[in-house]
């Protein structure tokens, strides 16, 4: 490995950010410009991100100029004091170096799985003259085939006793299994005749009288048949049954043809077996489809990924996992992370991998998956149809995992806990804010006006102490600065305040959403109703939030549980405003649409409006339906009913 480190720097004294990247951007100025790994660290010597590279030098550098426009890179680069960095041949060849080196180090800055336990997986001991089957959560070893990895340890034992019932095979906890394997270990040279010698000296197990394992232990069973079934079991575990099935129904049509007919009564309930299997699986795609379909859901710092895996056209298993980075890394970088660290570690690769990001690497990827499976595989983002669809059911089995997840561990109460304790220290208020009401203007030209009020209640959405208002200034243009201080002499005022439906104190943190002038109009109106109420605002474009007492605003920590419950109360606040705002506006809109109707005024409108009862069912109507209102003629009719589609369109266009 060649490294260039920082060198000169007290790692024990503060020294300038500026001084210490331009010591490292002089080291990179020498770097080569060939394919490789870099690895980036921190004053403690610790790797805390590794990357590939085409060309070594041209990406380092993007990264001490800030060229870099991910939002941890600035952070990152805070950190960094020094960095090692390999040459490879290919780029092809910094991937695979790339996915080891962060298994090797778990860097923090790169995507990962959130807990670095090991996951279980089934094994076949390919290397043995009678490979066993195996629940193991162990590191991968040369001669051992690994299935999975299974999150769920249950479902990985029961499909070992389900395949076993299908497909006799030594498991590998057998204690005759293991004693054979170690005579055979120890005379390589009576492994062409082993059926013969483990006769001889062998004892058969509990499992061979039960008809669950296949006699290696006592000589019953030659290593060449014993190599049939292990093909089975590696094509169950593949997903195609199928074969196996096939192959087993023509192994009952020739012991019935021996007339063994209690060995093709075995055979039949193996086959049994496996058909019921298909009966309860409920998702089927049309065709011979072997894919896996990885879905994705994302929080603030953390995240879940879960993978359906279809072979034959059914989804056979849908382990989940949680990844230690969220919505802080862009959508490419955090499904390029997981598909390295997951396929680096299953040999169970398809032909075919969907995703619902265009990857940057997305043809390097294809070849490494390629190689690794021996066959083409290749990554796609389908748009539509069954394969759209099963994304989208894995998004949502994420999305699921992800709240198990948080609830098993506390995670959420953790970080409001500190969400709430952060913005106590970095807003100065004199107790953590246990509610917090942020108030949004939405209007269009100074039209259709309104404010939202949201409520969050120890860290959490309040909806019941939501509250909207109609702004009754008349106003030319939009005016935020008026509004504001409008919605809040209504809610402080008297009146409210002594409002059993609002809360009879005031909150313990006041958001509005802007900057400087909706803070200042928010602190004018409360100094007028005399109230003393802790108040920020938060700007959209940079997440800054300004204070009243500093004329610099306050700067979150990127990805802190402060920032991200802020950024939650703003964009709630926005959300709610913005769909009151549209209600009113399509409202207004749909009574006045019959106004531009020829041959329709205020009686027959009336007629239109109390037939119909609501604009939602004069929408659905039909031109019959609307011929059918007293006083109505046919020609009006055709003419409201196309007018109502235009202004749909309209509408539709509008939203998106």
């Amino acid at each position: 490995m060649t490294a260039a480190r920082a060198t000169g720097f007290d790692l024990e004294a503060p020294r300038p950010e500026d001084e210490g990247l331009a010591s490292i951007a002089e080291q990179v100025s020498r770097v080569p410009t060939e394919p490789g790994c870099y690895l980036w660290k921190d004053a403690h010597d610790e790797v805390i991100y590794v990357g590939k590279a085409k060309n070594l030098r041209a990406r380092m550098r993007q990264y001490v100029t800030l060229q870099d426009d991910r939002d941890k890179i600035p952070l990152m680069m805070q950190v960094v004091r020094s960095f090692d960095y390999v040459v490879v041949g290919s780029e092809h060849e910094a991937l695979v170096l790339e996915r080891n080196l962060i298994e090797q180090y778990h860097p923090y800055f790169n995507v990962d799985y959130k807990d670095d336990k090991s996951y279980p997986y089934i094994a076949v001991t390919e290397s043995d003259a009678y490979p066993a089957i195996k629940y193991t959560r162990e590191k991968h070893r040369k001669g051992t085939r690994y299935f999975g990895p299974y999150t769920d340890a249950k479902a990985a034992r029961e499909t070992i006793n389900q395949l076993r019932k299908c497909v006799p095979i030594c498991i590998g906890t057998c204690a005759e299994w293991k004693r054979a394997k170690r005579y055979l270990d120890a005379h390589p040279d009576d492994v062409a005749v082993a059926n013969l010698v483990l006769a001889e000296r062998g004892r058969p197990c509990f499992d061979h009288h039960v008809g669950r394992g296949p006699g290696a232990c006592c000589g019953a069973i030659t290593t060449a048949d014993y190599g049939r079934h292990v093909r089975q079991v590696e094509q169950f575990l593949e997903g195609r049954r199928s074969v196996i099935i096939d192959d087993l129904r023509e192994q009952m049509a020739d012991a019935a043809a021996d007339l063994e007919f209690e060995r093709a009564a075995r055979i039949k309930h193996r086959i049994d077996v496996l058909e019921g299997l298909d009966d309860r699986q409920q998702v089927v795609l049309s065709g011979d489809v072997s894919m896996d379909a990885v879905g994705f859901y994302r929080e603030e710092t953390i995240s879940a990924a879960c993978v359906l895996v279809v072979r034959e056209g059914r989804v056979i298993r849908a382990p989940e996992f949680t990844l230690n980075k969220g919505a802080d890394v862009s959508e490419q970088e955090l499904q390029e992370g997981f598909l390295k660290r997951y396929y680096g570690e299953t040999a169970d690769i398809p032909a075919e991998v969907c995703v619902t990001a265009e990857l940057p690497d997305a043809q390097l990827l294809g070849e490494w998956l390629t190689e690794k499976r021996g066959r083409t595989c290749r990554l796609r983002v389908p748009k539509r149809g069954e394969k759209r669809h099963l994304l989208e059911m894995a998004a949502t089995n994420a999305h699921h995992a992800l709240n198990r997840y948080m609830v098993r561990t506390g995670y959420a109460d953790d970080r409001t806990n500190q969400a709430l304790l952060q913005l106590e220290s970095a807003l100065a208020l004199d107790a953590p804010p246990m509610r917090i009401e942020c108030f949004d203007i939405s209007t269009l030209h100074g039209a259709f006006t309104v404010a939202s009020m949201v409520v969050f209640t120890n860290g959490q959405p309040d909806k019941g102490q939501y509250r909207r208002f109609k702004i009754r200034t008349e106003l030319d243009e939009a005016n935020d600065f008026v509004s504001m201080q409008e919605v809040l002499g209504r809610r402080y005022g008297p009146k409210n305040m002594a409002d059993k439906r609002f809360a009879s104190a005031p909150p313990d943190l006041l958001v509005v959403d802007g900057g400087k002038p909706q803070l200042t109009a928010a602190l004018e109106q409360l100094d007028a109703l005399g109230l003393d109420i802790p108040v920020c605002g938060l700007a959209k474009s940079d997440e800054e939030v300004f204070v009243p007492w500093d004329d610099t605003p306050v700067v979150l920590p990127s990805g802190s549980p402060s920032l991200y419950l802020i950024k939650q109360v703003r964009d709630e606040s926005h959300r709610f405003a913005i769909t009151f705002h549209r209600e009113l506006r399509t409202k207004a809109q749909g009574v006045s649409v019959l106004d531009d109707v020829p041959g329709v005024g205020p009686t027959r409108k009336k007629a239109i409006r109390r037939h119909f009862g609501s604009m939602k069912r004069l929408r659905a109507a039909s031109v019959d339906d609307i011929a059918a209102v007293k006083g109505i003629p046919r020609q009006v009719a055709e003419d409201v009913y196309r007018t109502l589609r235009a202004w749909e369109a309209e509408q539709q266009a509008e939203l998106g």
